[in-house]
């Protein structure tokens, strides 16, 4: 009978093998409930890891983002639960002996520390305005925090006298550097009657501003490693564009004075401390303020004395970002066409070095304390993010996560890496994706989803989405591009710098000659192609409904339709300064070429609209306006509002709808189907 068993499993087994499980078509909630993993944090001896799962709560229609540890490399489990609000941005104290994070109690964000070891949280801030960012102090003592000044009284007062009103660009609360005392023998300590009113204890255990009635707005900031120094980075105030006026001090905890050591025409942004604590790095367009948004930012070095400047990694052509200095050298992160690795820059030459992982996308690391260990999150074409270590100089990766096995059983997206010229000869790349069980003899439907950005990228992934049901398009029998259009990233300055006054145009010629290449190759059928994107992938949309009838369908995410109706609405004005080389009242032609409403009278294809209600990045206007055109001209269309978002849908029932809209649409022009949305 034993011998039996034996045999049934190994002939089982077998089948198996041989038939492997059938995968199945996810649901849009599936695929929107995906959990993610984020921001991977070393401990100093470089034994354990803290990151951010990311999971999707619908019955109480939030994504939830919580603190996640594996000790020694063990099976990762949950280590905090915040029921209402999410708890981010893990860091472990200098020793390792505490955890410290922001947590959201439901009023502001506030600092939150644990032992290592296990076992509760304590609250250490209870700040009015919310903390923004902290950092420990190197000897673990103190703990650097900002926070925008507390403003309640004065607006309370104001309102209780006039009402409610605000003046355009001078409503906002500077942000401010507070240092915080650390005792681990107060934690969980209420304190006696006696104590509150002792001035001499409580002077021991409150916040202190470090800088108070100085005329900036903080932003980044860490301590030198000596602990004797924060290095920060400030602006005016905190209003967004106010970055390009950003430049970086010096506070001096001895003295509490500080200094300014870098002071461009442009914006300056701090980066790193050297190991010594001899000087910084900071990132800088110097005295561009025409055209770093589609620009390379410089990376300097320069003594806290501010002598010896010198500019790093000056003949690498792309932008490079979450830069960190050890012992090693200094590393950082940047595109190279779809491929996104880790580099050493020489803190002497400014030589870079391509650090290979065998992973084709890193997006983010942590070394330990003396630089020997290295964890990152990274994918490859296939996958998930997960996390991995390593040792430095770089040895065998061991995998941490196994995040990938949520699609394990599912259909997923299969890509491949495409290029074509376009019209002018620019050679464009773009993602293929395929369905699994693609036929080379087959013509399929193509549906085109365009990033946005323009500075964006798309890169091969099984399970792409937002409020594109895009895997579930190709589970039906489709196949979607993805085109890395002129402007976008990874591909150098100069392409980034292709549609400079010649927004849409170009972008245009890129989609239409991707789609034509694949026509050409007898793959697609050109008569069931369809378009879409948000933000700059919305407005490359709209610019194809009114320049071209070769869509059957397109749909329009936050897209601008008007340069002059986005230019006096938008938050970001210096995007259309830069872009268009002129504002509507110097070059009127220019915004005229550019905008989808200028040739709303050849409008023809069906085309939905999806606008966030309070989005300040592209503003309701730019909706409104191509709707009332498209129905002027006896265009089809359906403008639908979510109401609450901004410039993006971050919630996962409406983005869930969202979803369900643009399958109703595609599935009406591209496939002549008339589907209900489920009640």
């Amino acid at each position: 009978m034993k011998s039996f068993l034996v045999l049934l499993l190994a002939i089982q087994l077998s089948m198996a093998l041989a038939f492997p499980q059938t995968r199945k078509d996810p649901s849009f909630e599936e695929i929107i409930s995906l959990k993610g993993l984020t921001n991977p944090k070393i401990s100093p001896e470089g034994n354990h890891i803290l990151y951010q799962g990311h999971s999707t709560d619908w019955e109480e229609n939030r994504f939830d983002t919580e603190i996640w540890l594996s000790r020694n490399g063990k099976t990762p489990f949950q280590l905090t639960n915040n029921p209402k609000k999410s708890s981010t941005n893990p860091q472990w104290s200098p020793d390792g002996r505490w955890i410290a994070f922001v947590s959201d109690n439901g009023d502001q964000s506030q600092i939150q520390v644990m032992n290592s070891e296990g076992g509760a949280s304590f609250q250490l801030t209870e700040t009015k305005s919310g903390v923004s960012d902290f950092r420990w102090s190197p000897d673990g003592m103190k703990i650097a925090f900002s926070q925008p000044q507390d403003k309640s009284k004065e607006t309370k007062s104001r309102e209780e006298k006039y009402g409610g009103f605000a003046v355009e660009d001078q409503e906002y609360s500077l942000n401010q550097l507070w240092t915080l005392d650390f005792d681990p023998d107060l934690l969980g300590r209420n304190l006696l009657p006696q104590e509150k009113e002792d001035s001499v204890f409580m002077k021991n255990i409150e916040p202190k501003v470090l800088m108070d009635s100085v005329p900036f707005s903080v932003g980044d900031f860490e301590w030198s490693p000596d602990g004797k120094m924060i290095a920060f980075a400030h602006q005016p105030d905190p209003i967004l564009i106010s970055f390009m006026k950003s430049d970086i001090s010096i506070y001096n905890i001895e003295t509490k004075t500080y200094k300014s050591i870098v002071k461009n025409a442009g914006p300056d942004g701090f980066l790193a401390w050297s190991p010594d604590s001899k000087s910084i790095l900071y990132e800088t367009s110097l005295a561009d303020t025409v055209s770093n948004f589609y620009k390379n930012t410089k990376i300097f070095r320069v003594n806290v004395d501010s002598q010896s400047k010198k500019q790093l990694a000056a003949d690498f052509d792309e932008e490079i970002t979450r830069v960190s200095w050890n012992e090693n050298g200094i590393f950082g992160i940047a595109w190279q066409k779809i491929v996104k690795q880790l580099l050493r820059i020489d803190p002497n030459n400014g030589k870079v070095d391509i650090q290979s992982l065998n992973i084709p996308r890193i997006w983010s690391y942590s070394f330990s304390k003396d630089a020997s260990k290295l964890v990152f999150s990274g994918s490859n074409d296939n996958s998930l993010p997960e996390l991995y270590t390593t040792s430095y100089p770089m040895s065998i990766l061991e995998q941490v996560t196994n995040n990938s096995d949520q699609i394990n059983s599912l259909k997923v997206a299969q890509s491949e890496v495409i290029s074509w010229p376009s019209e002018d000869g620019t050679i464009i790349e773009g993602v293929l994706h395929k369905p699994m069980d693609y036929d080379p003899n087959k013509k399929y439907p193509l549906l085109v989803v365009i990033h946005g950005g323009p500075t964006g990228i798309s890169t091969p992934q099984p399970a792409p989405a937002y409020v594109y049901p895009i895997v579930q398009w190709l589970n039906k029998g489709a196949l979607v591009l993805r085109p890395n259009y002129r402007g976008s990233a990874g591909y150098g300055e100069a392409f980034r710098s292709l549609n400079v006054e010649n927004l849409g145009v170009g972008d245009m010629w890129d989609v239409m000659s991707g789609v034509k290449y694949l026509e050409d190759q007898g793959i697609i059928d050109g008569d069931q192609v369809g378009s879409m994107g948000w933000s700059q992938g919305g407005y490359i949309s709209a610019f194809l409904t009114t320049n071209t009838d070769k869509f059957k369908a397109i749909s329009v995410g936050a897209g601008i339709s008007n340069w002059m109706t986005y230019y006096v609405n938008t938050d970001i004005h210096p995007f259309t300064r830069q872009y268009l080389k002129a504002t509507p009242w110097s070059n009127k032609e220019i915004y005229e070429k550019t905008s989808p409403m200028t040739n709303i009278n050849n409008a023809k294809t069906p085309t939905l609209i999806q606008h966030g209600e309070l989005d300040k990045r592209v503003p309701t206007p730019n909706g409104y306006e191509l709707f009332q055109g498209l129905q002027d001209v006896g265009a089809e269309t359906k403008l639908i509002i979510y109401k609450g978002f901004g410039h993006g849908i971050t919630k996962p029932k409406e983005r869930l709808a969202a979803m369900w809209h643009n399958w109703q649409w595609f599935g009406k022009y591209i496939w002549g189907e008339e589907i209900e949305i489920p009640e």
